[in-house]
């Protein structure tokens, strides 16, 4: 198991909450995204795969196949448009 803290902005944060230290079996981001949306509601809602999400891994925009370590910091939200 390794212990990560998960970090959610914008509408996910509205869903989820400021964020949750986790244990977690998940090797890549990727399935760390499966693991919270096997959760159910509101993880799963939030975190839906028809929607898209980006990541950061420890302040890092990080495709999902990008290997967690103990410790390290998820930050998961919707794309973000300016103007």
């Amino acid at each position: 198991m390794t212990q990560v803290n998960i970090k959610y902005f914008a509408s996910l944060r509205e869903a989820l909450g400021p964020g949750e230290r986790r244990e977690t079996q998940a090797q890549t981001l990727g399935h760390l995204r499966d693991e919270l949306i096997a959760l159910g509601d509101p993880h799963a809602q939030a975190l839906s795969r028809a929607k898209p999400v980006r990541a950061a891994l420890n302040q890092v925009m990080s495709a999902e196949d990008q290997p967690l370590s103990e410790g390290c910091e998820i930050a998961f939200f919707p794309p973000v448009t300016g103007g």
